[in-house]
C-alpha cells in the first residue's frame, strides 16, 4: 500500500474515533479513555507513515521531462510503387 493512501485511511481512522468519542456520554470514563488511547495509537501510526514518505525534490519532475523529450517518434517513409 502506498504511504500516502494509509494516511488518508489512517486519517479517516482517526475521525471515526472522533466521531465515537463525540456520541458517548462522560458517564462511562473506562470506554471514553479507551477510545482516547484508541486515537492517540491511530495518530502515533500516522506519523510513523508520515515519516517514511520521502519528499520529493525538484529535480525529480525534470528527469520526467528528459525522458518525454529523449524519446522521439521517427516518421515513416511511405515507399515508391
Amino acid at each position: 500500500m502506498k504511504a500516502n493512501k494509509a494516511v488518508k485511511r489512517l486519517t479517516h481512522s482517526e475521525d471515526l474515533i472522533s466521531d465515537v468519542m463525540e456520541r458517548y456520554s462522560d458517564g462511562a470514563p473506562y470506554i471514553r479513555q479507551q477510545l482516547l488511547d484508541a486515537k492517540a495509537a491511530v495518530g502515533r501510526a500516522k506519523d510513523a507513515v508520515k515519516a517514511q514518505v520521502p519528499s520529493r525534490t525538484k529535480s525529480a519532475p525534470k528527469r520526467a521531462a528528459t525522458k518525454k523529450a529523449a524519446v522521439k517518434v521517427r516518421r515513416v517513409k511511405a515507399g515508391k510503387k
